[in-house]
């Protein structure tokens, strides 16, 4: 496995994780990319995910001190900064805003579901998007920014509206492809040691998301 390292230090380490390829070990019994990391640097420990389909940043502690703080910081979504950029399969009518929506994961399935909130162990779920572009072809680009971490949550909560992320079968795309429209641009966060703000990007390639090309004026915007 290809690693593409952005930033490392005795205490974390950023990294660009390839569509396709789990972010730990799980049933698939694919080639992971914690089990890869480890091989390198033996203390490296998972403090977050991406989807399998999904590729972008990610970033993984090195010392027990640093990993308990990241560990912690990630469920503060004020201070673990998280955006994607995502193609949808149809225009939107408003070029920006907010989805808030309760959502419950079942876990036999590993697929999300939408709520009214009353069901056991729904979860809110809050985003924000923006409109970059509309693509030749008819989807749409767009920037989100999360402010809470639940599973599928980018993927469900566009479905549900009808939108459903390009090539993201699972929920609601006709179009095939190993990949899904979505990918983790950015991530900030401060230092879990020196406090210091930590500011990481990665360019989608056009293997992981095919279905437009990303120039820079678009994901700067």
């Amino acid at each position: 496995m290809e690693l593409n390292m952005l930033y490392r230090d005795s205490h974390i380490l950023l990294i660009r994780k390839p569509a396709g390829i789990p972010s730990q070990p799980d049933p698939s019994g694919q080639p992971d990319l914690l089990t890869a990391l480890q091989d390198l640097y033996p203390t490296t420990s998972l403090v977050h995910r991406l989807d399998t389909p999904t590729g972008g940043v990610m970033v993984f502690g090195l010392s027990p001190k640093a990993t308990a703080k990241l560990c912690g910081l990630v469920q503060d979504h004020t201070a673990f900064r998280k955006e994607y950029l995502a193609v949808l399969s149809a225009p939107l009518a408003e070029q920006e805003g907010r989805m808030t929506d309760f959502l419950f994961h079942d876990k036999q399935k590993n697929k999300a579901f939408v709520t009214d909130g009353k069901r056991k162990g729904s979860k809110e779920a809050v985003l924000d998007y923006r409109v970059l572009a509309t693509l030749p072809d008819g989807h749409t680009l767009v920037r989100v920014c999360l402010h809470t971490g639940r599973t599928h949550q980018i993927r469900i909560q566009f479905a549900s509206r009808g939108l459903p992320l390009v090539g993201d079968g699972k929920y609601g795309s006709r179009e095939k492809s190993p990949f899904i429209g979505l990918w983790a641009y950015r991530l900030s966060f401060p230092h879990p040691i020196t406090g210091r703000e930590i500011t990481a990007t990665a360019t989608p390639d056009t293997e992981a998301l095919p279905w437009c090309l990303f120039h820079d004026q678009i994901v700067t915007q």
